[in-house]
């Protein structure tokens, strides 16, 4: 569904992520891996089309189901974005408008897509049910819910919009292991239910280890080792890979300096 070749995205003279190859196939999980500075977001930004307009030079390419999407215009990705590829932000009450209840901004973000009237207000109902919130929610500004359910809220926009592909940047680290694992399990139902695509960006590893069918590690904007989740996690051949499972805290063990 989604394939990314030579991408390259640089700010002037800085190379902020270079990702040979990856491949993002219907129903299926990628998990990006790697610290704080790594190249993860920017690589989602690139696939969702908005590096350049941040100041970004992007080269390569990505395609959408063979439809190369470096050179679409501005008009071709508001179909797209939201449409086709959607994206969960690490804090996503930034990408809501305070000004707006949410079932306002609902139900706005949806006629954008040329969906109103009695669909739009079903879809809504129906993608809010999908991630276990109550419609007494959509009469509340962004700032009146917890860090769960404005996540949970974001993931219901894209179910509405029945997107086929999920950006997820970061979507649990914010929030506390019970609301994480909640999230967590949508996903999953989400791509059981539904047949969709998801990158899933984390700097955790056992999140990803959990989720993801196949996993990339990036460190300093380049791609260090790729693979399927269970063999890159239990016999990574990569010492950063390897630094960073051994930073995943154990219960029960005990680190000694």
């Amino acid at each position: 569904m989604i394939a990314v070749r030579d991408l390259e995205v640089a700010f002037g003279d800085r190379v902020v992520a270079r990702v040979p190859s990856l491949e993002l196939a219907g129903g299926e999980i990628v998990g990006l891996a790697g610290e704080s500075g790594s190249g993860k977001s920017q690589t989602a930004l690139a696939v969702l089309g908005l590096s350049r307009s941040l100041g970004a030079r992007v080269s390569g390419s990505i395609t959408l189901d063979g439809e190369e999407l470096l050179d679409a215009s501005e008009a071709r990705w508001r179909e797209l974005r939201g449409r086709r590829i959607a994206m969960v932000m690490q804090s996503p009450r930034g990408s809501l408008n305070p000004t707006l209840r949410l079932g306002r901004f609902f139900l706005r973000t949806l006629a954008l897509h040329g969906i109103e009237g009695a669909d739009a207000e079903a879809r809504m109902r129906a993608a809010l049910a999908d991630v276990s919130l109550t419609d007494d929610l959509l009469g509340r500004y962004p700032h009146q819910v917890s860090g769960g359910q404005a996540q949970r809220f974001a993931i219901a926009l894209a179910v509405a919009l029945r997107a086929d592909v999920l950006l997820c940047d970061e979507p649990t680290s914010a929030l506390d292991v019970t609301v994480q694992a909640q999230v967590v399990a949508l996903l999953k139902r989400l791509r059981e239910e539904h047949g969709t695509a998801m990158l899933f960006i984390s700097h955790d590893l056992a999140v990803i280890g959990d989720l993801a069918d196949r996993v990339v590690v990036m460190r300093d904007g380049a791609v260090v080792e790729a693979g399927a989740t269970s063999e890159v996690l239990h016999t990574p051949g990569d010492a950063y890979t390897r630094a960073l499972l051994d930073a995943v805290p154990v219960i029960g063990q005990r680190r000694i300096a």
